[in-house]
């Protein structure tokens, strides 16, 4: 069952990346699929309609959980980083306050690279932000604010 749903949520993600714009040969590439498959998979046919409902509930989780579940079933950092990014229809708004102290235990933990160290202290890349908040979990000065934003730019309710 794994399978199916890394089926569903890969079905997802070149749906999405096709609404961009993209050809079948960037999404098989970014995808690490054959061209075979996605041509399948965006006309519908050889995937379980189930396996997209799935799919589609982790992708409503928040955020932390979507991230969680994504790894465990991918069982790899980078396909579970590329997934996240292309189904997340999420946008944040990230700052760190000077009170950092460049620990460096924000970047150990967040998943998805969106956290680095410059001049020892913490820097988000909102792009690659997915709103787990478990950089600003893991910060010892709780130095770390992440606001989700709508698309306007306007904070919505919640955010760390």
């Amino acid at each position: 069952m794994p399978k199916h749903i890394i089926s569903g949520l890969k079905y997802l993600a070149a749906v999405e990346l096709r609404k961009d714009g993209h050809s079948q040969r960037e999404i098989a590439k970014e995808l690490e699929m054959d061209r075979s498959t996605v041509s399948h998979y965006l006309n519908g046919r050889n995937i379980s309609w189930n396996s997209i409902e799935v799919a589609e509930a982790i992708t409503n989780l928040c955020p932390r959980d979507f991230l969680t579940m994504t790894y465990v079933l991918v069982k790899d950092k980078d396909k579970t980083r590329t997934l996240v990014k292309i189904c997340s229809n999420k946008k944040y708004e990230c700052s760190v306050r000077n009170s950092c102290i460049g620990c460096g235990l924000c970047v150990d933990s967040c998943m998805m690279n969106a956290v680095v160290l410059d001049d020892l202290k913490a820097d988000i890349n909102p792009e690659w932000c997915c709103g787990c908040l478990i950089c600003g979990e893991m910060c010892p000065t709780k130095s770390i604010k992440i606001k989700e934003v709508d698309d306007n730019g306007d904070n919505r309710n919640g955010g760390r």
